[in-house]
């Protein structure tokens, strides 16, 4: 069976394009579902599809949520997607640094504890925190952790290094 040609010589899209533009709307709708109501709100969608959104992430799963997904996704057919899609880029990836960088204040918290004068003084030459109050704070999460008990040391150095690490380390 032959497509028809539109006049002009442009062929229409076939059924497989057709899905595939569906899906992608479709995947598209779902991350603006999971994303946070904070976001949704600053988008300036219309009241139709934020409050459609805002319901679909009440409904707790089964069919229900299914066919709310499936009439987000419609009211997202009408509206121009690339600036949603870049907001919800630019959240992923604010969400990804910042996972980075709790990960990096966690290895460091790690090798301050576990290692000596060594890693302090490396740690001591990108940042510029005080020595004897990071001295103090390594101690005690070191006898925290032989001791078994928790104090809370521990936690106290990991904020010591994430907060060196906002100041520009």
């Amino acid at each position: 069976m032959r497509r028809r040609e539109l006049p002009g010589g442009i062929a229409p899209p076939t059924k497989t394009e057709l899905k595939r533009q569906a899906q992608a709307v479709q995947a598209l709708a779902d991350r603006l579902i999971a994303a946070p109501p904070e976001l949704v709100d600053r988008l300036g969608l219309p009241d139709k599809l934020t409050d459609a959104t805002a319901l679909a992430r009440r409904i707790p799963g089964g069919g229900a949520l299914v066919r709310q997904r499936q009439f987000v996704a419609k009211l997202m057919r009408g509206l121009d997607l690339e600036p949603i899609e870049a907001a919800l880029d630019a959240d992923e990836d604010s969400a990804r640094l910042e996972a980075a960088r709790f990960r990096r204040a966690e290895r460091w918290r790690d090798r301050l504890v576990a290692g000596g004068e060594a890693e302090l003084t490396e740690f001591l030459a990108g940042c510029s925190v005080d020595r004897d109050e990071l001295a103090r704070l390594v101690a005690a999460a070191r006898a925290e952790q032989r001791g078994g008990r928790a104090s809370g040391a521990g936690r106290r150095l990991f904020r010591c290094v994430q907060a060196a690490f906002d100041a520009g380390g």
